[in-house]
C-alpha cells in the first residue's frame, strides 16, 4: 500500500505541479498588482467587519472556518517533514509560496463568493465546483472536482490530522492510539451532526485561542534561544539556495518540499478556501477575498514560522540525505512528525513541552478535520442539486469518522502519503480552473478599489461589470 501511494505521489507531485503552484502565485500577484502587499491594511480592517445573517456567517467567522482548515498538523508535523526531507531551506520556499499564494487565495475565494448560491436550507454554499459550472460551463469538470473533493476531504486528508493527534498523545503521555481515536471520533460526531452554524461557532472560538497560545509558546522558546535567531534565519536562506555546506544535496528537494508542505498547510490554490469564503455574508465578493488572502499569512508566515524557528533554534531535527543516511542528526532516530516540535519545546520546558504541543496539536488537527467535513459536505450539496440523495450526507459523516479512526492507528508515512494525493489532485484541478476563470475576480478587485476610492462602502453589481450567472447577487440587488 505504501509503495502504491508513493508511486502515485511521484506522478501527482511531479516538478510540473510545484512550478504550476509557484507560477500561478506569481502570475496572480502581477495581475492583482500585488494586492497582498497593497491591501494589507484593508485585510485587517475587513476581518472584523460584517455581521452574520440567516443565510451566511460573518467575515470573521468565515476567516475562522478557513483558518481551522489551514492551521492544522501541517503547521507542526508538516513543517518538521519539510525540514527532514528538504533541509532548513524548505522553510524559505514555504514563505515564498505563502507570499505568492495570498494572491491565489484572493482569486479563488472571490470566485467562490461571486458564484455562491443558497442551498435548500437557506445556507450559502459555494466553491470550485460551483464556479467551474457557472463561469466555465463545464459540468463534467465541476463534477470531477466535487467528487475529488469529497474523497480527499472526507477520506484521505482526515487521517493525516488524526495520525498526528495520536502520535502527539502517545509521545506526551503514552496514550494508546486506539483510545485517542475513540475520543476524537466521538467529539467529531457531536460537532459535524450539528450543522454549518455549529461548525462556524466552534471555529470562531477555538481557532484564535489555539493559534495565539501556540505562537506565544513558540516565541518563548525562540526568545530563550534569542542568540540563535540570526543563525537560524541565515541557515534557512542559505540552504534555500544551496549555499550552506552539506545541504547542497537537497537543494531541489528544498523547493519541492517547501512548496508541497506550504500548499498543504496554507491551502492557497487547493480549492478548499473558497468553500468557507462563500459562506460569508458580505456586500462585495472582494471583501472576503481580502480576508482569505490574510489567512494565508497567518498560517504560514506566523504559525509555520513559529514551528520552524523553535525546531531549528534548538537543533531538534535531522535531514535525510537522498544518497542515504543523514546530512544532520540533531535528533537521530526520531520519527518525522510532532516529535520534533515536542522535543524542541522540552529543551526549554522540560516535563511540560511535549504535553503542551500535544494539546495544541489536538486543537489544530481537530478543527481541521471539522473544516474538512464542511468542505466535503458542501460538495455533497453540489452533487445533490442534480441527483438528490440526502443519505449521501449521512454516509459522508460515517466515512469521515471511520477515516479518522483508521488514520489514528496507521503509520505516519501512509497517512501523509494519502493526504498528499488528495491535496495534489485538488490543486491540479483548481489551479487550472482559476487560471481560466480569473477575469471576474480581477474585475471585482478593480470595482472594489474604485468604489473605495470614491469613499463608498463597496456594493457588488455583477451586471454592471458584465459578469454573468451570478444569480444570487442579482437577487440581492433586486431585494
Amino acid at each position: 500500500m505504501e509503495k502504491l501511494v508513493s508511486t502515485l505521489n511521484s506522478v501527482i507531485w511531479s516538478p510540473a505541479l510545484v512550478y504550476l503552484c509557484l507560477g500561478a502565485g506569481l502570475y496572480f500577484s502581477l495581475r492583482t498588482r500585488f494586492m497582498q502587499v497593497r491591501g494589507f491594511a484593508e485585510m485587517i480592517r475587513l476581518m472584523f467587519k460584517g455581521q452574520s445573517s440567516a443565510s451566511g456567517v460573518s467575515s470573521f467567522q468565515a476567516l475562522a472556518m478557513s483558518l481551522s482548515g489551514r492551521v492544522g498538523t501541517g503547521n507542526i508535523a508538516g513543517v518538521a517533514t519539510a525540514i527532514a526531507f528538504g533541509g532548513p531551506g524548505a522553510v524559505f520556499w514555504m514563505w515564498v509560496v505563502a507570499f505568492l499564494g495570498a494572491s491565489t487565495a484572493y482569486v479563488e475565494s472571490t470566485l467562490g463568493q461571486i458564484y455562491k448560491e443558497r442551498d435548500p436550507s437557506g445556507q450559502y454554499r459555494g466553491g470550485p465546483a460551483y464556479f467551474i459550472e457557472k463561469a466555465m460551463g463545464q459540468t463534467w469538470y465541476a463534477w470531477t472536482f466535487a467528487i475529488v473533493m469529497v474523497v480527499a476531504a472526507g477520506l484521505l486528508l482526515p487521517g493525516v490530522q488524526a495520525n498526528s493527534i495520536a502520535q502527539g498523545m502517545e509521545t506526551a503521555w503514552g496514550i494508546p492510539n486506539w483510545l485517542t481515536a475513540l475520543v476524537v471520533v466521538i467529539a467529531l460526531g457531536f460537532i459535524i451532526f450539528g450543522g454549518v452554524k455549529r461548525i462556524a461557532r466552534f471555529a470562531e472560538f477555538v481557532v484564535p485561542f489555539m493559534a495565539l497560545g501556540y505562537m506565544l509558546m513558540a516565541l518563548y522558546v525562540v526568545f530563550t534561544n534569542l542568540g540563535q535567531v540570526p543563525v537560524v534565519f541565515g541557515l534557512i536562506v542559505k540552504c534555500a539556495f544551496g549555499m550552506q555546506a552539506g545541504f547542497g544535496a537537497v537543494l531541489g528537494l528544498a523547493v519541492q518540499w517547501g512548496v508541497k508542505r506550504g500548499i498543504y498547510s496554507n491551502e492557497a490554490g487547493q480549492g478548499t478556501g473558497p468553500h468557507a469564503a462563500a459562506a460569508a455574508e458580505v456586500s462585495h465578493p472582494a471583501k472576503q477575498g481580502y480576508v482569505q488572502a490574510f489567512s494565508v499569512y497567518v498560517d504560514t508566515l506566523l504559525v509555520c514560522s513559529a514551528t520552524a524557528f523553535l525546531i531549528i533554534s534548538t537543533g531538534m531535527y535531522n535531514v535525510e540525505n537522498p544518497a542515504g543516511g543523514f546530512l544532520y542528526e540533531g535528533l537521530p532516530g526520531a520519527e518525522v512528525g510532532p516529535t520534533y516540535a515536542q522535543s524542541a519545546v522540552e529543551t526549554v520546558l522540560p516535563g511540560w513541552g511535549a504535553g503542551f504541543v500535544a494539546i495544541a496539536l489536538l486543537f489544530f488537527a481537530f478543527t481541521t478535520i471539522v473544516a474538512y467535513y464542511y468542505m466535503a459536505e458542501t460538495n455533497i450539496a453540489y452533487i445533490n442539486r442534480k441527483v438528490h440523495r440526502p443519505w449521501m450526507t449521512f454516509l459522508l459523516r460515517i466515512c469521515l469518522m471511520a477515516a479518522v479512526a483508521y488514520g489514528s492507528v496507521r503509520s505516519a508515512k501512509l497517512a501523509w502519503g494519502l493526504g498528499d494525493i488528495g491535496v495534489g489532485l485538488m490543486a491540479w484541478l483548481n489551479i487550472i480552473a482559476i487560471l481560466i476563470l480569473q477575469k471576474p475576480a480581477l474585475l471585482a478587485l478593480r470595482d472594489y478599489e474604485k468604489q473605495k476610492k470614491a469613499g463608498l462602502d463597496p456594493v457588488f453589481d455583477p451586471q454592471a461589470l458584465g459578469i454573468r450567472n451570478a444569480e444570487l447577487w442579482n437577487e440581492k440587488k433586486a431585494d
